[in-house]
């Protein structure tokens, strides 16, 4: 009696995948953690692809531990970050630990696992783009004009406690042109330029990075008229305190090019 019921049991069990496979479901593909990103230092959230779904609702669900430690946890918050993510505030952000995760995927004809993935907070910074980008165009009496420009840090970033450093970089061109200009302003919020083509409109925009990170994203481009007339003094962008200066290009496809002075022209190093 008892084998005939283990019988039926495989065979039902046989029939129901059978069943499954005939109607092309499976287990759920290999989810992949692909990025995590901190805009500040005080909290994160990682992002994965899922896999396949074997034609089946499946469920995800990150779980980490820190390097070190034995206890596993779930992750703490994944609304904030948007689908398919994990995001980790201030009282669950650890700086100089290593979080070691793996996300779960799971539906009715079994389960599948990422690769873990060993995070440390300090080397993923990516900040916000600085905000409130101002550009004028000044016309002093005793002076050639000059484009002036300055802007404000992201809104996320505490500055004043020391425990974060920004560096920020200008790129301009005018409206028609395919290649930037970029400058180098330091840890300045104000920059200068002087070599500037008269009747042109420019695109102006800056970007951030801490002193362990990545560049945020470029702000959004904010556009200045030059005035026509006599042109404009060729001359090198600067800003308060600036002891060197490097300009470069950056061309249509995003290849960085360093450039030199001349005194005749500005000249593209090959």
């Amino acid at each position: 009696m008892k084998e005939n019921v283990i019988s039926a049991t495989v065979f039902t069990l046989l029939l129901f995948l059978n069943t499954c496979l005939l109607n092309g479901q499976l287990p759920p593909g290999k989810p992949e953690i692909f990025k995590c990103r901190s805009p500040n230092k005080e909290t994160f959230t990682c992002w994965w692809r899922p896999g396949t779904d074997g034609g089946l609702p499946t469920n995800y669900s990150l779980t980490y531990h820190r390097e070190g430690e034995t206890l596993m946890h779930e992750c703490p918050d994944y609304i904030t970050g948007g689908p398919n993510s994990c995001h980790f505030g201030k009282q669950y952000t650890s700086m100089w630990r290593t979080y070691v995760m793996m996300v779960n995927a799971t539906n009715q004809m079994g389960s599948s696992f990422s690769d873990e993935l060993y995070v440390d907070v300090t080397y993923i910074v990516q900040p916000d783009p600085p905000l409130e980008l101002t550009v004028e165009v000044k016309q002093p009496e005793d002076r050639k004009p000059y484009l002036w420009m300055k802007w404000s840090p992201p809104t996320l970033i505490d500055l004043k406690t020391g425990w974060f450093t920004l560096l920020y970089e200008i790129r301009l061109k005018p409206e028609k042109a395919a290649e930037w200009e970029t400058h180098f302003a330091g840890q300045q919020t104000e920059f200068k330029i002087l070599s500037l083509h008269p009747g042109q409109k420019y695109l102006v925009q800056v970007r951030c990075k801490p002193d362990h990170g990545y560049w945020s994203a470029w702000s959004p481009a904010t556009f200045i008229q030059i005035p026509s007339g006599d042109p404009l003094m060729l001359g090198v962008s600067h800003y308060k305190n600036l002891k060197s200066y490097s300009p470069r290009k950056i061309s249509s496809q995003g290849r960085l090019q360093p450039a030199v002075f001349t005194k005749a022209k500005l000249t593209t190093v090959q």
